[in-house]
């Protein structure tokens, strides 16, 4: 079983958190984009480094679901 932990942190932090995670969720998407294409057709990024477009999925998808259920978590209380 997955050990989970309840945080306690102000909006301004939650905001800088989930900035940082949407900038890793689209850092990882993009290099996807780039192993598909051989190219990525928007403005320059850096492209993780990974074995394949399956694997870099795999990584956007998780951040994509950390943001999700961070997101969820403030509807459910508020928002900010």
């Amino acid at each position: 079983m997955v050990k989970q932990f309840h945080l306690l942190l102000d909006e301004l932090d939650i905001g800088q958190a989930l900035d940082g995670l949407r900038g890793r969720q689209e850092a990882w998407a993009n290099t996807a984009v780039f192993l598909r294409d051989g190219s990525f057709p928007g403005e320059p990024f850096l492209c993780e480094e990974c074995s394949s477009e399956d694997e870099a999925l795999k990584i956007a998808g998780h951040y994509r679901r950390i943001i999700d259920q961070i997101e969820g978590q403030l509807a459910a209380q508020g928002g900010l």
